[in-house]
């Protein structure tokens, strides 16, 4: 529980009006005419004025830069979307390696270009988010790359048994894919310029490009380097490390930072009094974008994996089961994710015999079979179990009958994580909001409320870009006051 001093006076700046707006008459894709290699390296598609804002309102850009590409989202004040539009990140190749520190900052750029010109004038600030525990250590009077990103799925194991030297026993950075083992392991490789160093996060690198302040970051993707949100502060036994002069000022997600750089404005068309904001991780901008804002709400991400989190008044952290928390105001988002998944309905079915199958289901009648579903060996949460087998037999005759037992096993797997942060210490689950393409699946939806016991619900917003763009109407708001 965060102290009484730490309570956040922007509690309560995403309690917005929950807008669902369909397309107005003058709401288009655009597709760029390209040659034939340029439509290989990169794709753009921009839904404009879904929303056509009042004269004279304000917008706030919010940007996501995900594992394949990268969208955004403009709002208005009560939460309506006026533009959006994605891109997939341009793959240039460096040595036979892809170049991503040059896709990024491409794609950013392309998506400023995106943002319809009679918008621009109209922004009153922008943030981003970007995946969590990728790191980039650049020259910290340059702002360049000293080496190629790390990204959120690389591990540094020859790290590890260093940081678990020196942090708490199961701290988050106890995890060789942790940005802190990154840190340390480019600490003890490299050969120079560790005086001139400063490690940034995706969303960190991005945003300088806009504001031109290097080194700022926000306590969301600090997490993993080891910031603790709660005291505000790296700890003592990080500050003591030779490495720590590298680590970034930390800022609340959705702060302002400063202005946009003069040659940002001209160039695109922002306003002189257009503020760049400090972001968050992709997973937390989703979370945010669901609208969930009271302890005991969570979100389940249906994707190829199952991840869920809660918000809950209480800080777990927990490295055995995966399971940590970020610090969301004056709450705690505490999250787990399974290997279990979409990947293995992907692996069986067709997307449309899941379609067709899924009609078929009762989903009021219980399931005999027990399964748990895996793509392959290893579960990380809620069983921390690394040789864990798949277990997807008998198969019935019945393709009905086995897909209703596939969706009924996830459900379980699905409360079994709940129960477990309960058992932790969080905040009781007593209300889940579904993102991910599984959010789709009715059937699948009546499964789950009937064995987790709860309300369950498709959320309304579930892009990332849009839970960015919600921390950019919160640095305006509080800028303003």
């Amino acid at each position: 529980m965060l102290p009484s001093n730490l309570l956040s006076p922007a509690a309560n700046l995403f309690l917005l009006p929950s807008t669902s707006c369909s397309p107005c008459n003058h709401g288009i894709w655009i597709s760029r005419n390209q040659s034939r290699r340029n439509r290989r390296r990169t794709t753009m598609r921009v839904e404009m004025e879904v929303v056509a804002p009042q004269a004279g309102n304000r917008l706030y850009l919010g940007m996501d830069f995900g594992t394949s590409g990268a969208r955004f989202a403009l709002i208005d004040k009560e939460g309506a979307v006026c533009a959006e539009g994605k891109r997939d990140y341009p793959l240039f190749k460096n040595d036979e390696t892809i170049d991503w520190a040059r896709s990024w900052k491409t794609t950013l750029f392309s998506l400023l270009e995106d943002v319809p010109n009679h918008y621009r004038h109209l922004v009153a600030s922008i943030s981003i988010d970007g995946t969590s525990a990728t790191t980039i250590i650049v020259d910290s009077n340059t702002g360049q790359p000293l080496s190629k990103p790390l990204l959120y799925n690389e591990t540094c194991p020859d790290a590890l048994p260093l940081v678990k030297s020196i942090a708490p026993v199961n701290h988050t950075v106890c995890s060789a894919s942790s940005t802190l083992c990154k840190l340390v392991s480019w600490w003890n490789s490299a050969d120079s310029n560790k005086e001139y160093a400063t490690l940034l996060h995706q969303a960190d690198w991005l945003l300088w490009f806009l504001h031109g302040k290097l080194g700022v970051s926000d306590y969301n993707n600090a997490l993993k380097v080891g910031y603790d949100p709660e005291i505000e502060s790296y700890p003592p036994w990080l500050l003591a490390q030779p490495y720590s002069m590298l680590l970034p000022h930390v800022k609340a997600p959705g702060t302002s930072i400063g202005y946009l750089k003069e040659d940002i404005r001209s160039q695109f068309g922002f306003p002189n009094d257009c503020i760049a904001c400090t972001g968050t991780t992709d997973s937390i901008a989703a979370f945010l974008a669901a609208r969930a804002t009271m302890p005991g709400q969570a979100v389940t991400s249906l994707g190829s994996t199952l991840a869920i989190k809660l918000l809950s008044t209480n800080r777990i952290d927990d490295a055995r089961f995966g399971v940590y928390s970020h610090r969301l105001d004056n709450m705690w988002l505490v999250g787990g994710a399974s290997n279990t998944g979409g990947a293995v309905l992907r692996q069986i079915f067709t997307d449309k015999q899941l379609e067709e199958l899924s009609k078929q289901i009762n989903p009021m009648k219980s399931s005999p079979l027990d399964y748990y579903p895996l793509t392959s060996i290893g579960e990380r949460f809620p069983e921390a179990d690394p040789q864990m087998a798949p277990r997807l037999h008998p198969r019935p005759e019945n393709d009905v009958e086995y897909l209703h037992g596939i969706l009924e096993s996830i459900a379980r797997i699905e409360g079994k994580g709940y129960r477990l942060l309960k058992d932790l210490g969080a905040t009781q689950v007593e209300e889940v909001l579904t993102a991910g393409g599984g959010s789709k699946n009715e059937k699948w939806t009546k499964i789950r409320e009937r064995v987790l016991g709860l309300p369950v619900s498709r959320a309304s917003q579930t892009e990332a870009a849009y839970g960015a763009a919600l921390l950019a109407l919160k640095g305006a708001r509080l800028f303003m006051q």
